[in-house]
């Protein structure tokens, strides 16, 4: 099972041209996809609906997409058409259910702020049934970044007991006539731009403290960092390679620890050139 996490900047890439084929020629032929900063009607990539056209390039694909920011853009002859910027999931298997997480936000006095979101669509997978999450932290504050994880951990601990979208015994026929009532599986893989390096101290919310003798100090309550899982150079998987502050490690998928078993390897496409991010890839068997 190919797993590819891309933040595609929606669509512009490093020569400053919106192109989504491009995109989806860096990713190729993936099984699940987790796209960041995907966008729908913003002037300034064409006022296009970048999720639908996303999908048309993804055809033999289930997709669900999930905003952040949402705000009026209505026309003439579209009165309900939103102006929005998230996360999207595409499976090559049915997404049986979706929710749209929405962050905790800081309002900042000068520095751009925007709403993130962490979008959970689950997914019957060879592997069995699977949480994926597509997700976008902030990029300013670390506090925020804080706050937002704390957040995120107790959705991802939280919804294999909180139960499906639906769930229930005594349920009329209304919820039970178009088949049957998705679970909410415990594996999840969790996909996306973190705005974090490994060395930021939000870092450790996620993976657990790491002891000078014993290493990594993870427990079944936080998250495996598939990039350190598979033996990948802990000072490689840079995703950011134009930063003024260098080539940076921001872009992540984590595992719950039941499907570290079944992790192959995880790698950066240095090459693509469709986002000012690389494309991680993911695959398990």
């Amino acid at each position: 099972m190919r797993v590819v996490s891309y933040n595609i900047q929606f669509g512009t890439g490093k020569d400053g041209k919106v192109d989504l084929r491009r995109i989806a020629a860096d990713i190729g032929d993936a099984d699940i996809i987790a796209m960041q900063e995907v966008e729908r009607f913003f002037s300034s990539s064409g006022n296009t609906d970048q999720v639908a056209e996303l999908a048309a390039l993804f055809p033999e694909h289930f997709h669900v997409y999930g905003a952040g920011v949402d705000v009026d853009a209505a026309t003439l002859d579209d009165r309900g058409r939103r102006r929005q910027f998230g996360n999207m999931l595409l499976s090559r298997w049915p997404i049986t259910s979706s929710r749209n997480h929405l962050l905790p936000k800081t309002n900042y006095i000068d520095q751009l702020a925007l709403q993130r979101s962490a979008l959970e669509g689950v997914i019957n997978t060879p592997l069995g049934g699977n949480r994926v999450y597509s997700v976008h932290l902030g990029h300013v504050g670390a506090p925020e970044r804080r706050a937002q994880i704390a957040a995120l951990m107790s959705i991802i601990r939280n919804a294999p007991t909180d139960g499906g979208v639906i769930s229930g015994r005594r349920l009329s026929n209304h919820w039970t006539a178009d088949g049957v009532l998705p679970s909410m599986p415990a594996p999840a893989i969790i996909l996306g731009d973190l705005n974090l390096t490994p060395d930021d101290d939000e870092y450790e919310l996620l993976v657990g403290e790491c002891d000078l003798k014993y290493g990594r100090l993870s427990t079944k309550r936080l998250l495996i960092d598939a990039w350190i899982s598979a033996g990948s150079d802990a000072v490689g998987g840079h995703t950011d390679l134009g930063s003024s502050r260098g080539a940076r490690r921001l872009d992540y998928a984590f595992l719950t620890p039941d499907l570290v078993e079944h992790l192959v390897s995880v790698s950066v496409d240095a090459q693509a050139q469709g986002s000012d991010h690389q494309p991680l890839e993911v695959i398990f068997e």
